[in-house]
């Protein structure tokens, strides 16, 4: 299944919906809202399945990523009302089948998250893996490890999992890494179960914490210590409460490093200081410059751009979403840069089309970063060094992944004549709005009927 190409209404498969057709050479300038965390309001919603009390969730992104959830909590049982263009009441009064369907599997890696949730409202769940390939292939396995430790009953099978217990307990799970995702598994599971729950070297990026403060809104008992430990004493029960997600960050670092790449001059209205202030001296190193105000957050360029060394790691390092952006940004600066990526071991296939487009790119698999890091001698193309400044061409581009999809966008205005891209639902999977928003600020985007196939790409098929 293509793991982004659904039609959001019904979760069934669908065709591209359309292209953009972007001009380059115009500097962005005005003002753009910023839109809710993707990353923190799917897993708020989820977090709503753990009680049969009615939520409230505002700022809540119109994209198709939420679509997607909010289709699966209905699957489940979950009423959903729309209250207001961002604001959206969940109700689970009871569960109707703790079954997910196998087509979210390789959708995202929601479905994952249910299982605690669902243990404690029946019991039992089965629920698509991510991917839909086996355990081992993504750290899927941190997570059900810790739902072991807490009493779980897993059964792996080759496209989902299925999970019981007469009833989750505390247990002390030392995570090998900080991952997000597993971070927020287990705190779903915990906060029901039995007894404490302490989780060591816990991820604590905002949007784990932004889940944490709507938990404990729902009344449950979290503290978050200062060594990446987090102690979960459990309750009976969570009650509804209402709760506004927190905004966007990687959407920020996106218009943030459009504006300075195109010389223009953007404010990120809602954009948050604290949760971008690594991004924003890496942008202040490089010649990008910002300004803090009572809306949010202006940027724009201060100096002529120069290289820079950037290495991705867990919060409060640089996030590994804000590495696609910066590496479009750095083509354009002075001197040779370097990217160093430790969270994930594939993440610069992208800058293939880069260079087509003019950049001068070269990956390398060893660990060019301040320090080594669990990729080290395992021949994965995690470092990238980009030299610059080169001027771009405008070219015909297809978006690989979501975060991507916002750096073909970046290279596309930055780039000297016309750019066509397809793969746009991939962007906005994440993005609410993209083209209104780029247009907003100066952007010359179109949009385009999806390209016709040829005869023999459709027999291919």
């Amino acid at each position: 299944m293509d793991t982004a190409a659904l039609d959001t209404s019904v979760g069934v498969p669908t065709a591209e919906r359309h292209r953009y057709r972007i001009a380059g050479g115009q500097p962005l300038i005005g003002s753009v809202e910023v839109s809710g965390a993707k990353n923190s309001v799917t897993k708020l919603l989820v977090a709503t399945l753990l009680t049969d009390e009615p939520c409230t969730l505002s700022r809540v992104p119109r994209i198709a990523e939420v679509d997607v959830v909010l289709g699966m909590l209905a699957e489940l049982g979950a009423q959903v009302e729309w209250l207001g263009d961002h604001e959206v009441r969940i109700a689970t009064p009871r569960i109707s089948d703790p079954s997910l369907s196998e087509a979210y599997s390789g959708v995202n890696r929601i479905p994952i998250l249910m299982m605690g949730p669902l243990l404690h409202r029946v019991g039992e769940a089965v629920v698509p893996l991510p991917g839909g390939c086996r355990i081992g292939k993504r750290p899927v396995d941190f997570h059900l490890a810790g739902l072991r430790a807490m009493g779980a009953e897993i059964v792996e099978h080759l496209r989902s999992v299925q999970v019981k217990t007469l009833g989750l307990r505390g247990a002390h799970v030392a995570l090998p890494f900080p991952s997000v995702g597993a971070t927020e598994n287990l705190l779903l599971a915990a906060v029901r179960a039995k007894g404490t729950t302490v989780i060591s070297n816990a991820a604590v990026e905002p949007e784990v914490i932004d889940l944490i403060l709507f938990l404990q809104q729902m009344g449950a008992l979290v503290d978050v210590e200062v060594d990446r430990t987090i102690v979960v004493q459990g309750v009976d029960r969570l009650h509804g409460a209402d709760h506004t997600a927190i905004p966007d960050r990687i959407e920020v670092a996106s218009f943030a490093a459009a504006a300075v790449a195109t010389n223009g001059r953007v404010d990120v209205r809602g954009a948050r200081q604290e949760h971008a202030a690594t991004f924003l001296n890496h942008l202040r190193r490089l010649g990008g410059e910002f300004k803090v105000t009572d809306d949010g957050i202006t940027f724009y360029r201060n100096r002529p751009l120069t290289a820079t060394h950037v290495q991705t790691d867990v919060h409060p390092g640089y996030m590994t979403d804000w590495q696609q952006p910066l590496v479009v940004l750095l083509t354009q600066a002075q001197g040779v840069s370097v990217v160093h990526e430790t969270i994930y071991e594939d993440r610069f296939g992208y800058t293939r089309q880069l260079n087509e487009m003019g950049a001068n790119i070269a990956l390398s698999t060893s660990c060019l970063g301040g320090k080594g890091c669990r990729f080290a001698a395992r021949d994965f193309e995690h470092s990238a060094v980009v030299s610059g400044p080169t001027p771009l061409t405008g070219g015909d581009l297809e978006i690989p992944d979501l975060r991507a999809g916002f750096a073909y966008v970046m290279a596309a205005l930055v780039a000297n004549g016309t750019s066509t891209i397809s793969g746009t639902r991939f962007l906005e999977r994440g993005y609410e709005d993209p083209v209104g928003k780029l247009r907003s600020i100066g952007a010359l985007i179109e949009i385009l009927p999806p390209a016709v196939p040829t005869q023999s790409a459709a027999a291919a098929r």
